[in-house]
């Protein structure tokens, strides 16, 4: 059985996708885009039960999903879903000190991932959990 090309393109796959948070937030570095993106992607994980997470994470590219599960405290409260003005809180809270990320981060990380994966992949991760979960992922601000 070969690798299968999600594993074989991993490392291109997330690249593109930095460029796409690059490109829609205005930021002007991977680093910063990185920071984003896995600010948006724990502040999104912060409020699942693991069940829906895991599923989540599942529609993921490797290099996202590995990001999506790293030190994943289960046990952790989970606070309740909040709405952006919540989410961009917690996205900005990570690395503090060198967090750049936009009012709009949510939004664009979300249309950036939608990119990269496409609608119908994401959507269908996010089938059957609250409305506030595919709110999240919506690119309306």
């Amino acid at each position: 059985m070969p690798i299968p090309m999600d594993y074989q393109h991993a490392s291109e796959d997330f690249e593109r996708f930095l460029g796409e948070v690059v490109a829609r937030t205005g930021l002007t570095t991977r680093n910063q885009a990185f920071t984003t993106a896995e600010g948006v992607l724990l502040a999104f994980r912060r409020r699942l039960p693991p069940r829906d997470a895991l599923r989540f994470a599942g529609a993921l590219p490797p290099v996202l999903r590995a990001i999506f599960v790293a030190d994943w405290d289960m046990d952790a409260p989970r606070p309740a879903f909040g709405g952006r003005a919540d989410w961009t809180r917690d996205v900005r809270a990570l690395r503090q000190d060198h967090n750049f990320s936009p009012d709009g981060a949510v939004a664009e990380v979300a249309a950036a991932l939608r990119a990269c994966l496409g609608d119908s992949r994401l959507d269908a991760a996010l089938a059957g959990m609250p409305a506030e979960a595919q709110d999240f992922w919506s690119v309306a601000p």
